[in-house]
């Protein structure tokens, strides 16, 4: 006979100002060439919401008191290049922490909370009756949300939730995670590879130098990657995936074609193997729309061509929706899912099974502008529903990144396993 679980309702909600895990940058005037100074840049603002061209981000603590005196928690945060790609503008955190609290804090008292899609549904219904509150409260509410529905089944492990809610098959197991050097490409490659990270380096390939004319910037880079490989690992061991973001720049470079483009990725293709490769947001367009036509002939031309290279959709990726297009469409083979874009974080498990029931590899993203609490409850997500890959975050540090997302899913696995073992069933 099952047990039921507990009623268990909301009786307050506390919210508090803090630090991201990065910066957030106005993407668009770093494009037109904000002049870069050290860690900061010289340049005219052109995203609206931002003074400047780098501000340190920034995130809410979310706390909710239940009525056993439980405090489950999650963070609000908005990824790095807000404002740009159909994404919502930066917040200001004092503000949006004072408008949780006195705004939607009194329209979440006496909410039950066992079922986490439940208590997630009516909670966005209420963010979405107030204005200016939008996706980055979704998302941290959100998680503070699966804490407690964890807390009230009496397991409090996040990713069984998840399993049990949305009747989901098999164990939860451990997911390949991705690295991102940030703008220090070659001593974060080098810690990468002596950690012998599954899928490296993302590489911030943000400006036009960085590809280089012909693309061989970029390739000269990939292949040094390859060749570094070889250099700290000579027994040839280990052979990551290399997942290269380019924000758009190879299309840049190709002069917005679609031949040209695949021209410059077939070259990568070939320094990087025998790496498989994969490309995140290889070509610009200016709507969702334009996006996955784009990235749908670039795809044709490529397999037409016998090109391995994976394409991963990102830009104009920002809702549930919109992954539900790039992937019935055949306009990408994986698709990074940056959780902050989604809001509440029920939408996040929906757009991963999405991908997979229409063959489209989900990766579990986010940004380095988000927070170590966020980071450990959406690893839950990523053990939970399998995903293809995971990103170590926040922070461009690398090491930092890895070791919050690593750890948060060896502990959520062992403690499974332990349970188990023991003959705790879950509930």
């Amino acid at each position: 006979m099952t047990t039921p679980q507990p009623i268990r309702t909301i009786v307050d909600v506390i919210a508090s100002p803090g630090f991201g895990g990065f910066f957030f940058d106005d993407q668009a005037a770093i494009k037109a060439g904000a002049r870069r100074d050290g860690a900061a840049y010289h340049g005219t603002t052109l995203t609206p919401g931002y003074n400047a061209v780098r501000e340190p981000a920034e995130s809410v603590s979310i706390q909710l008191v239940l009525d056993d005196g439980y405090v489950a928690t999650g963070d609000c945060a908005s990824v790095q290049y807000s404002g740009v790609g159909g994404r919502e503008p930066r917040f200001h955190a004092a503000e949006l922490a004072e408008a949780i609290e006195t705004r939607l804090g009194p329209l979440l008292h006496g909410l039950e909370v066992a079922s986490f899609r439940t208590a997630a549904e009516k909670t966005e219904a209420a963010i979405n009756s107030i204005e200016g509150l939008g996706r980055a409260a979704a998302y941290g509410v959100s998680q503070a949300l699966l804490d407690a529905a964890a807390h009230t089944a009496g397991h409090h492990l996040m990713a069984r939730v998840i399993k049990d809610e949305w009747d989901l098959p098999g164990d939860l197991a451990a997911v390949p995670v991705y690295g991102q050097t940030g703008e220090d490409r070659y001593d974060n490659v080098d810690k990468m590879i002596l950690k012998q990270v599954p899928v490296i380096p993302h590489g911030l390939i943000n400006t036009p130098d960085l590809v280089g004319p012909n693309g061989r910037a970029l390739t000269t880079y990939v292949t040094w990657i390859k060749d570094r490989v070889r250099e700290i690992t000579p027994d040839h061991s280990y052979l990551p995936v290399m997942h290269l973001d380019v924000y758009g720049m190879v299309g840049l470079e190709a002069g917005g074609t679609i031949f040209g483009t695949a021209d410059i990725l077939q070259r990568l293709e070939m320094a990087a193997a025998p790496h498989q490769l994969r490309i995140e947001h290889p070509i610009h367009a200016a709507n969702r729309d334009e996006q996955i036509c784009m990235m749908s002939a670039l795809r044709s031309e490529l397999r037409s061509r016998g090109s391995r290279v994976q394409l991963i959709a990102d830009e104009w990726a920002n809702t549930a929706d919109d992954v539900h297009r790039f992937a019935t469409a055949g306009a990408t083979d994986l698709i990074q899912i940056k959780t902050p874009d989604l809001g509440s974080i029920h939408h996040t498990v929906d757009a991963i099974l999405d991908c997979h029931a229409h063959g489209v590899g989900p990766i579990l993203g986010g940004t380095c502008a988000e927070t170590d609490r966020s980071a450990r409850t959406t690893t839950h997500i990523g053990i939970a529903t399998g995903v293809t890959q995971m990103l170590a975050k926040p922070g461009m540090g690398f090491d930092e990144g890895l070791m919050i997302v690593t750890n948060e899913m060896n502990r959520a696995l062992r403690l499974d396993a332990y349970r188990k073992a023991a003959g705790e069933q879950p509930q």
